[in-house]
């Protein structure tokens, strides 16, 4: 599994970030930071939010241009299923579930079409440890 997340995150280029948040008390602002910083083409996808960072936030995965290598989710679980949905519908090459979510539902919508899947583990703490962050 560790050479299969290193080969993702290797190869990714355009990140949904789903929740990332304006605050920077937020874990989402922060790990939206360190993908920014590590070069990855990032994008905020909250409806609730104008921008995040500077950039221009939109209001589902479906403003997003393609192609989106990774969704990111900050969402509680019980909305897992309908980003995983969202998802798949944008065509994204994998659904990835931060820390401290999981959600059977959401891998079973990504896995049956064909999308990867990682659950409960933080995108920005990975991209650090593989040493893609230049200010981590």
């Amino acid at each position: 599994m560790a050479d299969l997340i290193s080969d993702l995150i290797s190869s990714a280029r355009r990140i949904a970030v789903v929740g990332a948040s304006d605050d920077p008390d937020k874990p989402s602002n922060e790990v939206f930071r360190v993908l920014r910083d590590a070069g990855y083409d990032v994008v905020p996808v909250n409806p609730e939010a104008d921008e995040v960072l500077g950039v221009p936030a939109v209001g589902s995965l479906a403003e997003v241009e393609a192609p989106i290598d990774i969704v990111d989710v900050f969402r509680r679980p019980e909305h897992a299923p309908d980003v995983a949905r969202e998802a798949v519908a944008a065509g994204a090459g994998t659904v990835w579930l931060q820390q401290g979510i999981t959600s059977a539902e959401a891998r079973r919508i990504a896995q049956d079409n064909g999308v990867g899947f990682v659950e409960d583990l933080c995108l920005g703490a990975t991209v650090r440890q593989a040493g893609l962050d230049p200010k981590g």
